[in-house]
């Protein structure tokens, strides 16, 4: 309705130019000649008092300022690598048990699996072989001293029984490591099974495992605990664009999952390292999650304000198309304007920016400009 209305209107000021040229061009007919709407003269726009064209004309001062121009990129959200983690069986062996399922939560301390492992039986074996041998070094380095204290023996007698057992307590020490490392209790006996507890809390984000399968690599985890309270949300930099994205610098992220919400954070990671596949760059923020709305893997459009010099700002209104060129209308005196062209850089929710044919404090035509375009 307000094009409507505002083509309405220009229609009728071209109607009006139109009728005070006839009236121009037949003067001895309609009586007093009416003025023009406006002249030009050698690129110079006059408005004439009487004009209607002065009630349909807006200036204003243009202003240059310092604003941050947004810049959007794909992203998505992860779990925080610092709050994930891999868990691993400290023997092989066959899974007897597993007592949870992907996505479950879980706490520190909590029973994951049960391992039936011949390599658990061997270390509580080592162990126990271990602290008997202190057990009889320890003895027979009593005896020997007793006996020496006695006058009944030799040194040589003493320094050996005591060598024996330094030799005895170090392998007892490593056993109990051993033991210690691969989930063993001390003081228990020897036993096949083995209990994988949980080294952190969280949500169980990934699982290689099923009951009965064997665990034959040690190395290979079993499944991920991932802490989901905070989480990062990532965005895709191409390498053009990374030169101008720094840590601190304010961010926000709309997903797809909900669309009408906004999350405002600032960069808190910025990678060093481009990936070699898409050359981009990942640029993450933390963000808070505590009712897990954020889950990792959603899509989202991430916003970075990246910092402009000052640079002015006119608003679209003013701008004219002449030919292929964007031009503005300024008042170089009262009532009086010049055509001048403008190299714009980013368009703005408030304005345009312009990088050449402005400057601060120029007064342009801001509304109605078309009007004078020729």
């Amino acid at each position: 309705m307000f094009h409507l209305t505002k083509t309405a209107s220009r229609l009728s000021i071209m109607i009006a130019v139109a009728l005070s040229m006839a009236a121009c061009s037949h003067g001895s007919d309609q009586g007093a000649e009416a003025p023009p709407a406006f002249t030009v003269d050698h690129g110079t726009y006059t408005v004439p008092d009487g004009s209607p064209l002065r009630k349909e004309l807006v200036m204003q001062p243009v202003q240059m300022r310092q604003a941050p121009h947004a810049k959007v990129f794909p992203g998505n959200v992860e779990a925080d690598p610092a709050r994930t983690t891999n868990v691993l069986p400290p023997l092989t062996g066959k899974i007897m048990a597993l007592k949870v399922g992907l996505g479950d939560q879980v706490t520190r301390g909590q029973l994951l699996a049960v391992i039936d492992s011949g390599d658990l039986a061997q270390a509580y074996a080592d162990f126990y072989k271990a602290k008997d041998a202190l057990d009889l070094a320890k003895k027979t380095l009593d005896r020997a001293r007793a006996v020496k204290a006695a006058g009944g023996s030799a040194v040589k007698d003493l320094e050996g029984a005591q060598s024996g057992y330094n030799q005895a307590l170090a392998e007892y020490n490593r056993a109990q490591t051993r033991l210690t490392a691969v989930g063993g209790a001390q003081g228990a006996s020897a036993t096949r099974p083995m209990q994988i507890t949980a080294p952190s809390s969280g949500y169980i984000t990934a699982l290689s495992v099923s009951p009965g399968a064997y665990v034959n690599d040690a190395t290979a985890s079993m499944m991920t605990i991932s802490n989901l309270d905070s989480v990062w949300i990532t965005a895709n930099v191409p390498e053009s664009d990374v030169g101008q994205v720094h840590k601190g610098e304010k961010l926000s992220a709309v997903l797809t999952a909900y669309p009408d919400d906004v999350f405002h954070g600032t960069v808190s990671f910025v990678n060093p390292v481009l990936q070699p596949d898409t050359r981009r760059d990942l640029v993450r923020a933390v963000f808070a999650n505590p009712d897990l709305r954020l889950k990792p893997n959603m899509f989202a459009n991430v916003s970075i304000d990246i910092p402009q010099p000052d640079e002015v700002f006119v608003p679209e209104s003013a701008l004219v198309m002449n030919n292929d060129s964007t031009t503005v209308f300024v008042e170089v005196s009262p009532w009086t304007f010049e055509r001048r062209t403008v190299d714009l850089s980013y368009d703005e929710a408030d304005g345009t920016r312009v990088l050449k044919g402005l400057k601060a404090g120029d007064r342009v035509i801001v509304r109605g400009g078309v009007l004078l375009n020729d």
